[in-house]
C-alpha cells in the first residue's frame, strides 16, 4: 500500500493497513474491505496450493523495498502463463510475507456477548471519555470482571483494546485529512504532542509521515 487506509474486517476483529504497510489475507477467510480514502497500491492474488507455508489469519506486515520491487515487478506479467522467471519472483514474494514480522495493528473482538456489548459500543463511541467502570455496565457485568475477561478473549487488557479502538479511529479520521490537532483532542489527549507520542510509539513513524502525502519511500 502507498496512499490511503485500508480496513480490513473479518468475524475475528478488524485489521488496519496504512501506508508502508502490506496486507495478507488467506484462502477462503471471509471478509470485507473498507477504503477510508483514495487509496494506491498493489494486490497480488495467489492460488490456495502457492499458501500452504503462509499464515492462516490475515495480518498487516511491514513494506519492504525487496516486496514491494517484486510485487510492481508482477504487476506486468502475463497472467495466461508465467515464465520460469515470473516463479522464482513469485516465490520471493511468498517468502518475504511468510517471514514478515505481523505488525500490531489488529484489534481483535471478543466472543463472550456481554464483552461484545461492550466492544461494540466503544466502537461506536470512539472518543468516549467513559470509564472501565461505566464501560463495564453496558456489558452488565463488573469492572473487575470486565478487567478479567478481556485478555482471556482476545489477548489484550481492556486498556491496551480501547487504546488500539482510538488507535484505529485516529488512522481513519486521519486519513480522510482531519487534521493532527483535532483528531488529538476528539479522542480526549491534553495536547497534539501527546497524541504524537502514542501515536509514534504504535506506528514506528509520526501521523505526518503517512498521511502528509510526503512518505519517502527508502524508509520502511
Amino acid at each position: 500500500m502507498q496512499s490511503g487506509l485500508v480496513q480490513i474486517k473479518t468475524a475475528e476483529g478488524t485489521w488496519v493497513l496504512p501506508p508502508s504497510r502490506a496486507g495478507w489475507i488467506p484462502p477462503n477467510a471471509k471478509h470485507s474491505v473498507l477504503f477510508c480514502n483514495a487509496v494506491s497500491g498493489y494486490s497480488v492474488l495467489l492460488l490456495p496450493a502457492l499458501c500452504q507455508s503462509l499464515p492462516n489469519r490475515p495480518q498487516v506486515v511491514g513494506l519492504n523495498q525487496m516486496l514491494e520491487s517484486m510485487v510492481v515487478r508482477s504487476a506486468g506479467w502475463d497472467q495466461t502463463q508465467l515464465t520460469a522467471e515470473n516463479r522464482r519472483i513469485a516465490d520471493v514474494i511468498i517468502d518475504e510475507i511468510r517471514t514478515a514480522e505481523a505488525e500490531a495493528l489488529y484489534l481483535p473482538m471478543p466472543t463472550d456477548p456481554r464483552l461484545v456489548r461492550v466492544a461494540e459500543a466503544i466502537l461506536r463511541q470512539p472518543d468516549s471519555k467513559n470509564t472501565a467502570e461505566q464501560w463495564a455496565k453496558v456489558g452488565a457485568l463488573s469492572a473487575r470482571t470486565l478487567r478479567r475477561l478481556m485478555p482471556a478473549e482476545t489477548g489484550l487488557t481492556f486498556v491496551q483494546w480501547r487504546n488500539q479502538a482510538q488507535l484505529n479511529h485516529a488512522l481513519a479520521l486521519l486519513a480522510q485529512g482531519e487534521r493532527v490537532g483535532d483528531v488529538a483532542f476528539a479522542l480526549g489527549y491534553a495536547t497534539p504532542s501527546n497524541f504524537i507520542v502514542m501515536f509514534k510509539k504504535a506506528m514506528g513513524h509520526p501521523p505526518a509521515y503517512y498521511f502528509s502525502g510526503s512518505q519517502r519511500k527508502d524508509v520502511r
